[in-house]
């Protein structure tokens, strides 16, 4: 069966580089057809990515309780709900605190979830070469994050998705830039005298991600074609269905079954997106990118915290 999950993970591997492949070229072509004061394109295509991201971590109960009592499984969701409840509010009232939280956060989570899904490929190889996880972590997560998020074009991005997180890096980008492509080309050096030359091309694929495409997008794309993507191909590994269906030698029924019972939770995260601006009183074209991304971060905090052991596993 080791040999069914391999192949499974090297085709998502193949198709999460093809997507951040695409986008790049998207990214290039759109910039020389369309007005670059017109960014709709990319929340179009941000929010699709988004969308598609969002189910990954709807079974996080699953992997932490899976074969708990009914009550202990309420208990645990609601202490998950109440803690991304807290966190909407927090971000909402303290956005520049709150976001600096979000990007240090995601840099990490983002990383390390990378660094444990090239792991799972280690185990299933024969004599995998060695891997410099916490090193790749630290470039695979800062790279998608801060680049585009300290370059000249994040102010425009930005201002679209809420306006006094302009300056969030208080004057600091460029240290910020240094310390990220630093990192990234140590990492990238190791990597290369490791002879590990696939893992060397995502980084670099991440890298070309961050400075040719659109901030919002480079994200977005990341998000929902890269990270969850790789983290639900790593879901198929503890959950009884997909492992049933590897048993099975279906491969992509194991990644299905990893897919759907999350995609109520991105009709839920849309309602919640509704429900939020209706309270606020404001304009769903106007606020309906900033909200939706609240939501998202917000439930990456008890997602991160839920997935920790689950890392430190493939880590180990």
């Amino acid at each position: 069966m080791a040999e069914i999950e391999l192949a499974l993970f090297q085709k998502v591997r193949k198709y999460s580089r093809w997507a951040v492949g695409i986008a790049i070229l998207a990214s290039f072509i759109f910039a020389q057809v369309i007005e670059s004061s017109d960014n709709t394109w990319q929340v179009v295509i941000a929010l699709i990515a988004l969308a598609i991201g969002i189910p990954h971590g709807a079974l996080d109960h699953l992997v932490t309780l899976p074969k708990s009592s009914s009550l202990k499984m309420a208990g645990f969701i609601a202490i998950y709900v109440a803690v991304a409840i807290v966190t909407v509010v927090a971000l909402l009232t303290w956005n520049v605190a709150g976001f600096v939280g979000v990007v240090i956060m995601s840099a990490v989570h983002f990383g390390i979830g990378d660094a444990a899904f090239i792991s799972e490929i280690d185990r299933r190889s024969i004599k995998p070469k060695p891997f410099p996880r916490y090193l790749y972590a630290a470039a695979g997560g800062a790279l998608p994050v801060v680049i585009p998020l300290v370059s000249d074009r994040s102010s425009v991005a930005l201002e679209r998705v809420n306006s006094v997180l302009v300056n969030w890096h208080q004057g600091l980008n460029e240290e910020l830039l240094l310390i990220t492509l630093a990192i990234f080309a140590v990492a990238l050096l190791l990597l290369l005298r490791n002879r590990r030359i696939s893992d060397a091309i995502d980084l670099c694929l991440l890298y070309l991600l961050a400075v040719t495409a659109a901030p919002l997008l480079a994200f977005a794309v990341y998000f929902g074609c890269w990270h969850a993507m790789r983290h639900t191909a790593r879901l198929t590994l503890v959950l009884p269905r997909s492992q049933k269906a590897y048993a099975e030698g279906r491969s992509w029924k194991a990644f299905l079954g990893a897919i759907w019972p999350g995609v109520p939770a991105l009709i839920g995260t849309f309602v919640v997106v509704g429900i939020v601006i209706a309270s606020r009183g404001g304009s769903v074209s106007n606020e309906f990118l900033w909200i939706t991304l609240v939501i998202v971060w917000a439930l990456t905090v008890p997602h991160m915290a839920v997935t920790a052991r689950l890392d430190r596993k493939a880590l180990s």
